[in-house]
């Protein structure tokens, strides 16, 4: 080797030494290099030649430093020349250049002395270890870590730790939000299931099952109890954690002002319904009366006039009334019977009577007659009416409104389809919100306010039933209503 050549050594042993140390040092998988006593360069094995694709002549000396990274060459110079001089190993990190691709890629550089039996300096042994993937992988950790420094720090979300149902860390914000200290942490007197109200537990089981399921909580609204009883509204999610999967990590929102202004507006509405209620009935009262009035007296043209305010009359009732109701579902007062309920005999009564209203639309009802159920037959009538009113509403091109009802062993299933505009995907999970209204294809909000939808799941709810809807943009939807049902006939 060109190396052998240029070392000049007096000493025989030491050179079959040095020529043994080569054979070695180009089967080690690392980059490895020998200096001489006085920090002149003199040999770099194969590995260390062929990932920088330097010549082996332009390595000796101070050559090698041309694979440095521009940023590390004085540093690394620096720290060899006080090795040599001091006698002393050395270890520090560089970025070498990738002689063929460019790139710079950090090694852990080592040097060591190596000494005769005299005890003085012979040659300098050192190796480069690629330390790259580690390099990134710690700075990856780094920046994940001051991340989630930054996250626990923040003044805006509570963050804890549970083991089960115990909580082992919190952030000072969430102790702020649950009036819980440090000390109570350490002596985990912190239990996020005995700060849970009862009427969350269903709520949390649920929550916590799809936790295990799907590794990770969607957020839902519950409350924490305070340390000092108080109740805190508040919005959770959650993940497992990576690290321990027998531990998850919690995000909490202080939901107070949110509900605080929901409650503002939900007695807001209650007090503009209960006021609005009684002009109204005074209105309707009156223009009947003048109806009547001018009707005796001969004035029929303008008794017509005022008929034609008996719909508008109608309309802004049902819309209180729809107040009224979302005020009631909002403060557990709406009130339902417990009844035998003919579903065909009732379906048939409302259809009868919106199709003598709504003559652009037939209504075919297929059902089976003398089913029964157990209910509120008003409140189940406003369900279908308002479905009826609905399908009609957004169906203004089609003709025909279709009711089936499908009945099971203990359920039966009602459903309602129109040939419509439909509904889009995105919009479909909203619609059973307050105050939630369909979009056209043009983003135009269609004429309400948003409450139908809304009470009629309340109202199914209460009923022990659900409502679900299938539908397709341009064709149409359809609402599936369904109910407990125990078979009895003839009722």
């Amino acid at each position: 080797m060109a190396s052998k050549k240029q070392i000049e050594n007096p000493e025989l042993s030491l050179s079959r030494q040095f020529d043994e140390l080569c054979t070695l040092v180009d089967a080690i998988p690392h980059l490895v290099w020998i200096g001489r006593p006085d920090g002149y360069m003199e040999y770099h094995n194969q590995r260390w030649l062929d990932y920088t694709n330097i010549p082996l002549e332009y390595t000796y000396g101070d050559g090698w430093t041309q694979s440095l990274h521009p940023d590390d060459r004085a540093g690394a110079l620096a720290t060899w020349q006080h090795a040599v001089q001091t006698g002393t190993p050395f270890e520090e990190e560089q970025r070498l250049r990738n002689g063929h691709t460019g790139a710079y890629r950090w090694f852990l550089v080592r040097g060591v002395p190596i000494k005769d039996t005299r005890g003085s300096i012979v040659r300098w042994f050192g190796t480069c270890t690629d330390i790259d993937d580690q390099k990134r992988i710690q700075a990856a950790l780094l920046q994940s870590q001051e991340r989630a420094a930054s996250l626990m720090n923040s003044n805006i979300i509570g963050i804890f730790i549970a083991e089960e149902e115990v909580i082992i860390e919190a952030n000072d914000t969430f102790l702020h939000m649950s009036g819980y200290t440090r000390e109570d942490l350490r002596n985990q007197r912190m239990n996020w299931a005995s700060m849970t109200p009862p009427t969350y537990t269903a709520l949390c089981q649920q929550a916590h099952q799809e936790l295990t399921h799907l590794k990770y909580m969607p957020p839902y609204e519950k409350e924490y109890v305070r340390k000092d009883g108080s109740h805190l509204p508040v919005l959770v999610g959650g993940v497992v954690s990576q690290i321990n999967p027998h531990q998850c990590i919690y995000f909490v929102l202080d939901n107070s002002a949110r509900k605080e202004l929901e409650q503002r507006k939900d007695d807001f509405i209650s007090m503009a319904s209960h006021e609005l209620k009684a002009p109204l009935t005074t209105l309707k009262l009156q223009n009947q009366l003048v109806k009547k009035r001018l009707e005796r007296h001969g004035l029929h043209e303008a008794g017509a006039a005022l008929s034609r305010l008996e719909e508008p009359i109608k309309q802004l009732e049902r819309l209180i009334g729809e107040l009224l109701d979302v005020s009631k579902i909002q403060a557990g007062r709406l009130e339902y019977a417990q009844e035998p309920v003919d579903l065909d005999k009732l379906l048939h009564e409302i259809t009868t009577s919106m199709q003598q209203v709504h003559t652009t639309h037939t209504i075919t009802v297929r059902s089976i007659p003398h089913l029964s159920l157990i209910g509120d037959k008003d409140r189940l009538g406003q369900v279908f009416i308002n479905l009826i009113s609905n399908a009609i509403k957004y169906s203004p091109d089609a003709t025909t409104i279709e009711i089936d009802i499908h009945p099971s062993m203990d359920t039966v299933t009602i459903s309602v389809r129109d040939h419509g505009i439909g509904i889009p995907p995105e919009q479909r999970k909203k619609i059973f919100e307050r105050f939630y209204r369909i979009t056209d294809q043009k983003q135009h909000a269609l004429s309400g306010l948003g409450m139908g939808l809304y009470i009629v799941s309340e109202i199914i709810k209460r009923h022990n039933g659900t409502i679900t809807v299938d539908s397709e943009v341009g064709k149409g939807s359809t609402f599936h209503v369904t109910l407990p049902y125990h078979p009895t006939r003839n009722v």
